[in-house]
């Protein structure tokens, strides 16, 4: 009946667009691919596609089969990947997806330590996940999610693991620069640097400058911390980013950090994982490492 190449037929047809190049792909004759998921929808009592000239449409059933195909091919992926490692005397890989760009300097301070105490453990790191983390998770393409902002699902479990809070940059000579704190109404003159998020997923925004009906003179988006700093340093705008970032690109450029309010913005670094595999020695290891405030200082890189 239902078999792995099936699956795999359907993903890759839906990936490729069509039945010759996803014969290609999976090294098999288009002869023997239309064969084998003929035989299938006989087996089965139903179509998978429909031929719309020279496409292929999926029916009902073939959408269905094409959502159990991205969910169960990752897993035996994985499962084959582990296996393999098992048997060649390895202990496995960590694989870790970012959802917040200023935790990869953090991120960098927990993997040093961590590979000197697990080496037989490779760590790979995506970096492309901005607010898409939990379905790498669900679908097996990442082991972790580092995130400051957590979305509790079932099947999923978050571990806060790092508290830091959320400051306003400025430079040196900026009139805010001797402030104890900073108000709202501060910034409306002000070019707000931030990350390319959406405003509604910024602290900035929707944790101090919306609460209070306030909106920055002029929003610039910026992909990387360095860049984004520099701009700071050089008085073309003002940025929101960790306590501990600033303070370790202070003593290397013209910035000063100041609390976003009386109170300030406390914040939270979360590890996720999926439940069935929280009790994995060297991920848990990682959790508890994570755990401490790192120490060690690393030079300023490139952030995703």
């Amino acid at each position: 009946m239902l078999e792995r190449i099936h699956l795999a037929i359907v993903q890759a047809v839906d990936e490729y667009g069509s039945l010759t190049a996803a014969a290609d792909v999976l090294c098999v004759t288009q002869s023997a691919l239309s064969h084998s998921m003929k035989k299938l929808e006989q087996q089965l009592g139903t179509d998978i596609w429909l031929r719309e000239g020279r496409s292929l449409r999926l029916t009902q059933a073939g959408e269905y089969l094409l959502a159990v195909a991205n969910r169960v091919l990752p897993q035996l992926a994985l499962a084959e990947e582990r296996l393999t490692q098992y048997a060649q005397g390895e202990r496995g890989a960590l694989r870790i997806g970012m959802e917040c760009h200023p935790c990869y300097q953090w991120l960098l301070k927990v993997v040093a330590p961590y590979l000197a105490s697990w080496p037989d453990v490779d760590v790979d790191v995506k970096q492309k996940f901005q607010f898409g983390g939990i379905g790498a998770l669900f679908g097996y393409e990442i082991d972790l999610l580092v995130t400051p902002d957590p979305l509790y699902k079932p099947g999923l479990r978050f571990e806060p693991v790092f508290d830091y809070e959320q400051v306003l940059v400025v430079n040196r000579e900026h009139p805010l620069a001797g402030a104890d704190y900073v108000k709202p109404e501060q910034l409306t003159q002000e070019v707000l640097v931030t990350y390319p998020v959406e405003t509604d997923r910024l602290d900035i925004y929707n944790q101090f400058l919306m609460p209070a009906g306030v909106t920055p003179r002029r929003h610039k988006a910026i992909e990387t911390t360095d860049i984004m700093l520099q701009m700071v340093a050089s008085g073309r705008g003002v940025a929101a980013l960790p306590r501990w970032l600033v303070e370790e690109y202070a003593g290397k450029m013209n910035l000063v950090p100041v609390r976003l309010g009386r109170k300030g913005i406390a914040k939270q670094i979360f590890l996720g994982a999926r439940e069935t595999d929280t009790d994995v020695d060297y991920l848990k290891a990682f959790v508890d490492m994570a755990r401490k405030p790192p120490t060690a200082s690393v030079e300023p890189k490139e952030t995703p």
